[in-house]
C-alpha cells in the first residue's frame, strides 16, 4: 500500500515535470519561428539595399560617375539630361546704395557655363562703357552703369549689352551687396591673394576699404572691400601693368569669382546647398527660373576653374568730349572678333591652347599667314599668355616680366597643368622676337603654329618649369 502510494506520487512528480517541460518547450518554439522570420526579413531587405545601391551605382555610373554622377543620380537626372542642357549664357550685374539710396552699378559681367564641354566664360564690360551714337557729345547719363539706377529695368541694361556684343542675351542676374556678403560668409570665406595695400574711404556710401596685400581669408566684408576697390584716399591705384583703376578692379573681380567657385565646389559646401539658394533668393533679382538652373548644379560642382577664360571688352578710356567726360570707347571690331572667340569658338580655342590644333604649317602655303616673316617690334607683337602652372600668381608675374621688357600682352588666360612652357609662334613672328620672350621667361620651347584665325601673333603656354 505504502509502496502504491509512493509510486502514485514518483509518477504525478514525474508527469509535472514532463508536463512544465512541454509548458516551456511550448513558449520556446514560437519565439524560434519569429527569429526565422526575421532573418528572413532581414535577408530580403539587404539583398533589396544591395540590389537599389547596385542600381544606384549603375546610373551614378552613367550620369558621368563621381560627386557629379551621385548628385545628377539623386535628382533623378538619366544620361541624357546633361545632353540636353544647353550652354548657358547670363548678364550679370554688382549694385549697392550710396548713403541717399541712389543705386550704384559696381560690377558688370557676362558669364557663361557648358556643362558638356566644362567651359566657362567671363567678359568683363567697364562702368564707364559708352553707350551712346556721338563719343563728341558723351555724358555720365550716357554710360552703361548709369542706366539700372535712372530706371531699374534689367531689360534695359540687356539690350545695352547685346547692342555692344552681337550676343543674344535672355536672362539677367543682379546680385545685391548684401547677398554677396552672405554668400562669401555662407561658404566659410575664401582665401584670396589681395595684390596691393587698399586704403579707401568713402563716407557717402557707407564704404571703408582697409586691407593689407598677401593671401588671406577673407570673410563676406572683406571681399566686399575687395571687389569694390578702385583707387586710394590718395589717388593711387593697382600698378599699370596690373591694369589701374576700374581695369584693375575688373580683374580682381573676375579672379576673385574663380576663387569663390573653387570654395563653393568643395565637399562641405554642398551640404550647404539650401543655405546658399536661400540666400540667393533673398538677395538676387533675376528672370531665370530657379527650377531650371538647378539642373545644372550636378555638373558644375566639378567645374575646374582652369576651364574658365577671362577678358575685358577692348577699347580706351578718353574724356575727348564737350563736358570732358571720362567714358569708356570700345573697340567694336576688336569686341566681334573676341565675343566670337569667347562665346563661340570656345571649344576650336581651347584646342588650339591644348595643343591639339598645333601642328606645323610651313610647308603648306595655304594653311599659313603669310610665308612672308613679320617685321613687327616687339612692342607691336600681341602675346596671349595661358597659365598652365596650376599656380594663379605665376600668371601676373610672367605678365608683368613681359610688360616691363616691352612686350604687348593682349591677352590671358588658363588650361589644365602642362609640364612644359610652350612659346607659339602664330603670326610667323621673326625669331629675334620669339628668342627674347624666351630670354624674358628663362624657359620655353619655341614652337611654329601658324593659324590665319589667331587673334594674337604668339601664345604662350606656362608650364610647370616656370618657377
Amino acid at each position: 500500500m505504502k509502496e502504491n502510494n509512493k509510486n502514485k506520487r514518483e509518477n504525478k512528480k514525474g508527469k509535472s515535470k514532463k508536463e512544465v517541460k512541454t509548458k516551456v518547450n511550448t513558449k520556446q518554439k514560437p519565439n524560434k519561428k519569429k527569429k526565422k522570420i526575421w532573418k528572413k526579413v532581414l535577408l530580403i531587405i539587404l539583398l533589396l539595399l544591395l540590389v537599389a545601391g547596385g542600381v544606384f551605382a549603375y546610373k551614378v555610373y552613367k550620369n558621368g560617375g563621381g560627386l557629379s554622377g551621385v548628385l545628377a543620380t539623386a535628382v533623378g537626372h538619366d544620361e541624357n539630361t546633361k545632353k540636353n542642357l544647353e550652354e548657358f549664357k547670363c548678364l550679370v550685374l554688382g549694385i549697392s546704395t550710396d548713403e541717399e539710396g541712389a543705386l550704384l552699378t559696381d560690377t558688370i559681367m557676362v558669364a557663361s557655363y557648358n556643362p558638356n564641354t566644362q567651359k566657362a566664360t567671363l567678359l568683363s564690360i567697364p562702368r564707364d562703357t559708352y553707350t551712346g551714337t556721338n563719343p563728341a557729345k558723351a555724358t555720365a547719363y550716357q554710360k552703361i552703369n548709369s542706366i539700372y539706377s535712372r530706371k531699374q529695368d534689367p531689360q534695359d541694361v540687356l539690350d545695352a549689352v547685346n547692342d555692344i556684343t552681337g550676343l543674344n542675351l535672355q536672362y539677367y542676374v543682379i546680385v545685391k551687396t548684401e547677398g554677396f556678403i552672405k554668400l562669401v560668409d555662407a561658404i566659410g570665406g575664401v582665401t584670396f591673394n589681395v595684390p596691393i595695400d587698399m586704403d579707401y574711404d568713402d563716407p557717402s556710401q557707407d564704404l571703408h576699404i582697409h586691407l593689407k596685400a598677401g593671401e588671406q581669408e577673407l570673410d563676406g566684408d572683406k571681399a566686399e572691400q575687395l571687389v569694390r576697390f578702385r583707387h586710394n584716399n590718395d589717388g593711387t591705384s593697382y600698378p599699370e601693368e596690373y591694369g589701374d583703376n576700374d581695369l584693375g578692379r575688373m580683374r580682381t573681380q573676375r579672379e576673385f569669382i574663380m576663387a569663390v567657385i573653387k570654395q563653393t565646389a568643395k565637399v562641405e559646401n554642398i551640404f550647404k546647398l539650401g543655405e546658399i539658394l536661400d540666400v540667393a533668393e533673398e538677395n538676387v533679382i533675376t528672370n531665370v527660373d530657379f527650377n531650371a538652373i538647378k539642373d545644372y548644379i550636378p555638373y558644375a560642382v566639378e567645374f575646374n576653374t582652369d576651364n574658365l577664360l577671362t577678358a575685358t571688352l577692348p577699347g580706351e578710356s578718353s574724356n575727348k568730349n564737350d563736358a570732358g567726360t571720362w567714358v569708356f570707347i570700345y573697340d567694336k571690331e576688336e569686341t566681334a572678333e573676341l565675343v566670337q572667340e569667347l562665346f563661340y569658338d570656345r571649344d576650336k580655342a581651347q584646342e588650339e591652347v591644348d595643343g591639339e590644333n598645333t601642328t606645323t604649317n610651313t610647308t603648306n602655303s595655304t594653311n599659313t599667314t603669310s610665308s612672308t616673316v613679320s617685321t613687327k617690334s616687339k612692342s607691336e607683337v600681341k602675346l596671349e599668355v595661358i597659365n598652365g602652372t596650376g599656380t594663379s600668381s605665376n600668371l601676373q608675374r610672367a605678365v608683368n616680366s613681359l610688360k616691363k621688357a616691352g612686350y604687348n600682352v593682349t591677352r590671358t588666360g588658363t588650361t589644365n597643368t602642362t609640364a612644359k612652357t610652350v612659346i607659339m609662334n602664330k603670326k610667323n613672328i621673326g625669331d629675334a622676337v620669339l628668342e627674347g620672350i624666351e630670354q624674358t621667361l628663362d624657359v620655353g620651347i619655341l614652337e611654329d603654329s601658324q593659324s590665319s584665325s589667331s587673334k594674337v601673333d604668339v601664345t604662350i603656354i606656362l608650364g610647370r618649369d616656370y618657377t
